[in-house]
Order: structure tokens, then C-alpha cells, then sequence
């Protein structure tokens, strides 16, 4: 008995990390080919954006969270349920947000002139629900790593990215109407 906990705590973080970061790299392929297709429209970036702090700062945070909670040990199954439950419904956020804005979607702030706001999907209740869904990420990733130091220093220092990267798109949206 105690050998099979301990090989469940001992691969735990690299089970966390493939939860993690296998569908951000499917993420990352498809902000990348979006990305082309809004310059081809004409898609414009907006000054000031903190991608370059982001790009590193996304991944990184996760990162510390799972190393935090490899060297800590598996929490509770109680946090690491409710954990993946939250981190499962981000998800699930997140691709209806994907889907919703479909080419639109990428990592890069990306505005094609004169094209309308998406106001289906998620967008017909919240004006960014992909930023809520990337922060039940990380709390669901501080959760089932039990990372108690990194997991709220990634949730703060994230959130103030991702603010700033809130009043840039606002900047870029200006008065667009939803559609």
C-alpha cells in the first residue's frame, strides 16, 4: 500500500504537467495559425500589449506551481478534486470562448478594422471570459499541485497581466458593437 502512494505522489506532478501543458500547446498552434489569418485580413496588434511578459509569464506560473507541489507532496485528494474540478470547468470556458471567436481567437491583441465585436457564445454574459477562465486555471492548478506559495503569487502576478492586457484590448475594441 504505502509503495503505491508513494509511486502516485512521486509521478503526480508529471501527470499534472501533461494536464497542463498538453492542451497549451494545442492552444499555442491555434492562437499561432489565427494569428495569420487576422493579419491577412488586415489585422492590426495594439501598442502596448504585455505578450512578450505573458508568453513567458503563463507557462512559467504553472511551471512553479507543479515544482512547488512535486517538492511539497500530492495535497489532499479533497484539493486535488476540487482542483481539477475548477481547472476542468476553465477549460470548458475557455474553448467555448476559442470557439466563439473563432479566427479572432489568438494570444497577440489583434483587431481587424471595422470588424464587429463577437457577441455570441460566452461573450453574450461577459466582455472577457477568457481572462476568468485563465485565472480558474491557475487556482485549479494551485489547488491540485498544493503549491500555497506559488499558486497565489502566480494568481496575483498573472492577474496584473492580464489587467493590463484587459485596458489594451479595451484600447484596441474602442466602441465596437457585439454581433
Amino acid at each position: 500500500m504505502k509503495e503505491s502512494v508513494r509511486f502516485v505522489q512521486m509521478w503526480f506532478p508529471f501527470a499534472l504537467a501533461v494536464v497542463v501543458f498538453a492542451p497549451m500547446l494545442v492552444e499555442a498552434r491555434r492562437a499561432a495559425a489565427n494569428e495569420r489569418v487576422q493579419r491577412a485580413r488586415g489585422g492590426v496588434e495594439a501598442p502596448g500589449d504585455v505578450y512578450a511578459a505573458m508568453r513567458l509569464a503563463y507557462p512559467g506560473a504553472f511551471l512553479a506551481m507543479i515544482v512547488e507541489g512535486g517538492l511539497r507532496g500530492r495535497p489532499s485528494a479533497v484539493l486535488v478534486a476540487a482542483g481539477a474540478a475548477l481547472f476542468a470547468f476553465a477549460k470548458a470556458l475557455k474553448w467555448w470562448a476559442i470557439r466563439s471567436l473563432g479566427p479572432a481567437w489568438t494570444f497577440r491583441v489583434i483587431t481587424v478594422p471595422g470588424a464587429p465585436l463577437v457577441g455570441r457564445g460566452p461573450y453574450a454574459y461577459l466582455r472577457h471570459p477568457n481572462y476568468l477562465a485563465v485565472a480558474g486555471e491557475l487556482v485549479g492548478v494551485a489547488l491540485m499541485a498544493g503549491a500555497a506559495v506559488a499558486g497565489p503569487l502566480a494568481a496575483i502576478g498573472f492577474g496584473g497581466l492580464m489587467l493590463w492586457r484587459i485596458a489594451v484590448e479595451e484600447k484596441a475594441l474602442g466602441r465596437r458593437r457585439a454581433r
